[in-house]
Parts: C-alpha cells; sequence; structure tokens
C-alpha cells in the first residue's frame, strides 16, 4: 500500500508540473512574440492580413451616428493562434490593428500567469520556482496524492495532539491484534485445516454461512478501527507534525445513502486523486463521456484494491474487484424514482452492505 501511494503522489507531481511546463513555454513564446509586435512598423488603413480583420475584435454595436460605440469583450477574443502567425509575419499593421493584437497578447500572458501561479499566494512559489529538492521532498512527506504549488499551513505544532494521536496508534492496534486473535484467528485456522486434510470444496462451502456469520462483528470492527487508524489517527499525527492544515481527509460517511457518495467521503485525498488524474483526465486525453470515464474511475480503482488484497491472501480471485464494480448499478439505483428521495432507506441499505462486504470478502478467500 505505501508503495501504490508513493506511486499516486510521483504521478500527480510529474503530471501537474508537466502541464505547467506547458503553460511556461507557451507564456514565454507570446512574451517573445509581443516584443516583436511592439517593433512592428504602424501604417495608415485598416489592416486584413489573410482573413483577421481588425473589425472582426469588435461587437459592431453602432449609435445612431454611424460611429463604433463600443469594443467587444476582450475575454471572448480566442484566435490567440492566429494573431501569433500574423504578428510572426512581421508585416506593418495599422494602429488600431496593434493595439488589439497587444490587448490579445498581453490578456493570455496575464491569464498563464495566474495558471502558473495556480493554489499559490506569491508568485515566487509558483512556477517553475517550485522545481526544488525542498519543494519534492516536503510533498512526499505530507498526508495528500494530490500535488499542488502551496497548500494550507498551520503556524504551529500541536504536540500533545500529536502525542494524542500516536498513543491512540499503538491503542488501536492492539485493539485490532486482540480481536483478531479471538474472534478471527480461529476461523482461519479451521480453514486451514479443512484444506489441509483435503476436504472437498462441496463440503467446505456447505461451512460457509457459518463462517461469514462468525466473521460479520469482527472484520465489521476491524474495519472500522483499520478506517479510524488511517484517515484519523495517522494522517492527522502526519499533518500535525508537517503543518499541514487541510484536514479534510473525510467527511460524515456514516450518514452516505448511497454508493457513490461513500466513494466520495470515505477517502477524500484518493477520492481527489481519482477525479484530477483519472476521471477528467480521461475525459480530456480519451475523449469519453462522463459514465464511461465514471467506469474507468471505479475499474481502475477496484484493480488497485484486488492488488491489496492479493497481497493479503496470495490469490488472485478478482471477488473483490466484481463487488466493487457491482457499486454502480447500486448508484443507479440509488438515482431512481424509487429510491431518490428516500434517505433512511438509503442508509440502511448502505449499512447493510457495509456489515456484510468485508466478512463476505474474506470469507470467499478463505473458502476457496
Amino acid at each position: 500500500m505505501h508503495g501504490v501511494v508513493m506511486w499516486m503522489k510521483m504521478h500527480s507531481y510529474a503530471f501537474y508540473n508537466g502541464y505547467l511546463s506547458g503553460v511556461w513555454k507557451r507564456r514565454e513564446v507570446l512574451k517573445e512574440k509581443l516584443s516583436l509586435l511592439e517593433g512592428v512598423e504602424e501604417v495608415n488603413g485598416v489592416d486584413e492580413v489573410e482573413g483577421i480583420s481588425t473589425g472582426s475584435y469588435f461587437e459592431g454595436v453602432v449609435a445612431k451616428d454611424g460611429a463604433r460605440k463600443r469594443a467587444k469583450p476582450i475575454t471572448e477574443i480566442t484566435d490567440v493562434d492566429r494573431v501569433l502567425e500574423v504578428v510572426g509575419e512581421a508585416r506593418p499593421l495599422d494602429s488600431e490593428s496593434k493595439e488589439v493584437y497587444e490587448r490579445v497578447l498581453k490578456l493570455e500572458i496575464e491569464a498563464l500567469g495566474e495558471e502558473l501561479r495556480e493554489t499559490a499566494t506569491a508568485e515566487a512559489n509558483g512556477y517553475p520556482n517550485n522545481l526544488t529538492w525542498w519543494n519534492h521532498y516536503e510533498y512526499v512527506a505530507l498526508p495528500t496524492v494530490v500535488y499542488e504549488l502551496e497548500y494550507p499551513r498551520s503556524e504551529s505544532i500541536n504536540w500533545w495532539y500529536a502525542a494524542e494521536k500516536m498513543a491512540a496508534c499503538f491503542g488501536i492496534i492492539f485493539v485490532m491484534i486482540m480481536i483478531s486473535q479471538a474472534f478471527i484467528y480461529p476461523v482461519v485456522m479451521e480453514t486451514v485445516r479443512m484444506k489441509e486434510e483435503g476436504v472437498p470444496l462441496a463440503d467446505r462451502f456447505k461451512e460457509f454461512p457459518w463462517m461469514l456469520l462468525d466473521l460479520i462483528f469482527p472484520f465489521m470492527m476491524e474495519y472500522l478501527l483499520s478506517w479510524y487508524l488511517i484517515w484519523e489517527v495517522i494522517l492527522n499525527f502526519l499533518a500535525e507534525l508537517t503543518y499541514f492544515a487541510d484536514r479534510s481527509f473525510y467527511d460524515a460517511w456514516w450518514n452516505c445513502v448511497s454508493w457513490d457518495q461513500f466513494a466520495r467521503d470515505w477517502n477524500r485525498p484518493v477520492h481527489n486523486f481519482l477525479l484530477r488524474h483519472v476521471y477528467h483526465s480521461s475525459i480530456s486525453a480519451m475523449r469519453v463521456n462522463k459514465h464511461t470515464a465514471t467506469l474507468i474511475t471505479f475499474f481502475l480503482s477496484a484493480c488497485v484494491h484486488e492488488l491489496v488484497m492479493w497481497c493479503i491472501f496470495k490469490k488472485l480471485r478478482g471477488y473483490l474487484l466484481i463487488l466493487q464494480m457491482c457499486q454502480l448499478p447500486l448508484v443507479r439505483l440509488s438515482r431512481t424514482k424509487w429510491l431518490r428521495h428516500r434517505v433512511t432507506l438509503g442508509n440502511i441499505i448502505f449499512w447493510l452492505g457495509i456489515f456484510t462486504g468485508p466478512s463476505l470478502l474474506c470469507s470467499l478467500y478463505l473458502i476457496l
């Protein structure tokens, strides 16, 4: 899991800085063209260079006396590349054309500069000033997998809060070990005994319902404690030590009424990663619609979760992948007229899945 997290961090770091590199190069080209434009000779007359007319950049709102009333907002000018082509030809322009082209380039340069700063509060923290060893390894230590130029930071470390989280970490691990030894280990050893004695698969499946009942409550406790250990204790402990002030690691997922809401609220850092680097990237790079992008996002997440189960049980079965992909039809079901406004019923269905899911999965991996 730590290796997967580091892969996500490095992908986000390389992807975002690669994108900003393209923005920075384009801004440098525009600055060069703007300096060339300032040296272009001015002539009288209206410039009509291969279909580009100064008049095309104005609204054409005419007063009663026939004079142009007001200019078209510069934000609506999108033909920046055509302007660059005209400037590159270094042909004489009239004063009005030159003024419009300068406004186009300056506005684009300003917009690109804002994009290079993005979340940074100062230009000195924007791209490419962020490409330092300190910035990289500081990001590696932060409890997030989505790279930003700047994060909200706290002013000091509350050492009592950090000590509380550290004590809670060891305490929760101790409780999880006790639950495993008292309630889960005997069931696991029974499945191992049946396999070693060569008990047929049909006879082992006869024990499946009883095994499921024995594991429902212990696995539910382990599931909740694992979530609390990672998202409430460890991440907040790291956040406190690194002055990381954005503590929205989860939302109130226990109030979820659908599985898509659970996917968003259970693990906010990973959700933000999938949203930026899988969902939106699929739409922009692969030109797919939102439904296909959602399918790709769920499938990739399911594959990574199945990889974790493979590492734990040393078996590649696909049970978790299948059950996680079954969330998609359940999401569609929750949006039907029958369930859309039945919040209590939706929350009951959600908790039934939470209770039965972990024990069902682990029982399948143990039996087969």
